[in-house]
């Protein structure tokens, strides 16, 4: 079941508040940004940079997502491995807040997320 909107709008808060902490310098944005999206239930972050070869495009590679439970009142916590599938967070799989959610992501003990 997808967000509420009152919901919705607290992730986008949020989550919105964490990427422009994370977000590189403005002269740099070109080519390197980061960003988010919701879709349903889950949010996910992603970095924006041209394309190696065609650099007039834009491509986006994800850094972690998170999906709400809602009937368990949890975030499922994921990061995506070389194959480009998305692997549970072993060391913490789940959290009670989308606010722990993103402590795991700023941290990186593991080099999962940023690398």
């Amino acid at each position: 079941m997808a967000l509420s909107e009152f919901e919705k709008k607290k992730c986008e808060k949020i989550v919105g508040e964490f990427v422009e902490k994370r977000r590189p310098p403005p002269h740099i944005r070109k080519d390197l940004d980061l960003g988010f999206r919701i879709k349903g239930q889950s949010i996910e972050i992603f970095e924006i940079r041209p394309m190696w070869r065609q650099p007039d495009k834009r491509i986006e590679e994800a850094v972690a997502k998170t999906t709400h439970v809602k009937t368990q009142r949890l975030w499922k916590v994921y990061w995506q491995r070389a194959d480009l599938k998305w692997q549970r967070y072993d060391p913490a799989p789940e959290v009670a807040s989308l606010e722990e959610f993103l402590d795991i992501v700023d941290k990186d003990e593991y080099a999962c997320f940023f690398g």
